[in-house]
């Protein structure tokens, strides 16, 4: 997705609005010599130095030199957090990976990414990630004040507020980003292929996520048009409602379009849940551990009620991970037709692992590998047809008509 069974263990997460950033034996000098954090209303640090036991190779005395350094020169004393300064030592550790999805979590952190995933928080709508080196948007959700805004999947975000993006880590840039509904922030913007960035006012909200919208098209009402939006904690319940719906739906539902349009991802249990809604059998998924040496296949785990319909998948470039997995699977099985353009390209799973003092820590433990094989880290899943909205028809989904054309066809 190795012996070792990791789903058990913990909820992996393949998420595209997780965050980045820490440096090689610090952490184990943080447990070595009982640096403890303790956050409760006012955070205190114990701190015990103590040569590390049988790693007379690791020598963190310089660290505690720029430590005593601070303590004895430092202008402002009062600005002196201890706290502050464990975290940010912990995330310099994690930073020097550079790999933007494993990431320390401060507890602020750690409560929004969790909000995310449960479906409310506030702040613009945005999903999160990286492309070539740049903060880019993943996906808008619809109808949040940022895709009212005119944000769109694959943008590069420039600045926050007129700071600039380079170098910012996922979860400094969530920070910057969310706040207090009714609050504005500005974003300055770069459209893929363009050339001249554009700034975008934009007016937190509270962002309630469903993850399943459905609705019936076509001449006769006889497709459904069943939208996803993520893979988070209340997917699997409104899916099976959504389902329900549309085996109850007179007339009887003769095809389905599944659209994974600007869906970021979620949680690796949700991918194989859906597609197992649409294939009677075979690996949804393999993760790649070690290089490549070790493999985990995870495959379809129940009887799905949609494996007879006819089908067409839509993705765009805001289709990233657990919605390139479900993708990728059902056109490995030549189960769907795929339509409307690349999708982002994350191939790699983060194990999310909570944290004392109410932070957490997202490792990156895996790559993914879709049924046949294929990697689609920084690639994405090419559609079968290549169909692209035309910014200048907002009235018209030329994706989706190009799916019921193909459904209808049939």
């Amino acid at each position: 997705m190795k012996v070792k069974v990791r789903l058990h263990q913990a909820r992996l997460i393949i998420i595209g609005f997780v965050i980045a950033a820490l440096c090689g034996g610090l952490g184990f000098y943080l447990g070595t010599h009982k640096v403890e954090v303790e956050l409760q209303r006012i955070p205190s640090v114990k701190i015990e130095r103590k040569i590390p036991q049988n790693r007379e190779e690791v020598d963190f005395s310089l660290f505690w030199d720029v430590w005593d350094r601070l303590e004895i020169d430092y202008l402002d004393q009062s600005a002196l957090d201890p706290a502050a300064m464990v975290y940010g030592a912990i995330q310099g550790m994690v930073s020097s990976l550079d790999d933007p999805y494993t990431v320390f979590l401060r507890p602020q952190e750690q409560k929004e990414v969790k909000d995310d995933l449960e479906g409310a928080f506030e702040g613009v709508g945005i999903q999160l990630g990286y492309q070539d080196g740049q903060l880019t948007v993943i996906a808008p959700l619809l109808g949040t004040p940022a895709y009212k805004a005119g944000v769109k999947a694959g943008d590069f975000i420039l600045k926050i507020d007129g700071q600039s993006t380079d170098n910012i880590s996922l979860p400094e840039a969530v920070r910057l980003i969310r706040g207090e509904k009714g609050t504005t922030v500005i974003l300055t913007l770069l459209h893929r292929g363009e050339t001249d960035p554009f700034e975008a006012s934009i007016t937190r909200a509270t962002i309630i996520v469903p993850s399943v919208d459905l609705v019936f098209v076509g001449d006769n009402q006889q497709i459904a048009h069943l939208k996803l939006l993520k893979f988070g904690d209340r997917t699997a319940e409104e899916w099976n409602r959504a389902v329900d719906e549309i085996l109850d739906h007179e007339p009887k539902a003769e095809a389905v379009v599944l659209d994974l349009r600007n869906n970021p991802g979620g949680y690796l249990s949700g991918a194989v849940f859906i597609a197992s809604e649409f294939l009677t059998s075979g690996v949804v998924v393999q993760q790649e551990y070690d290089g490549g040496v070790n493999k985990e296949t995870f495959s379809v785990n129940r009887v799905g009620k949609l494996v007879l319909q006819p089908m067409v998948v839509l993705i765009n470039k805001g289709s990233a991970s657990a919605s390139e997995i479900v993708a990728g699977a059902l056109q490995d099985y030549d189960r769907a037709t795929v339509v409307g353009e690349k999708s982002f390209g994350k191939g790699t799973i983060q194990e999310a692992q909570e944290l004392p003092g109410n932070t957490g820590l997202h490792i990156t433990t895996a790559r993914w590998l879709l049924p046949l094989g294929a990697s689609v880290d920084k690639e994405g899943i090419t559609p079968n047809e290549e169909v692209f909205d035309d910014l200048g028809t907002e009235d018209v989904d030329e994706q989706l008509e190009r799916a019921l054309e193909i459904l209808e066809a049939d």
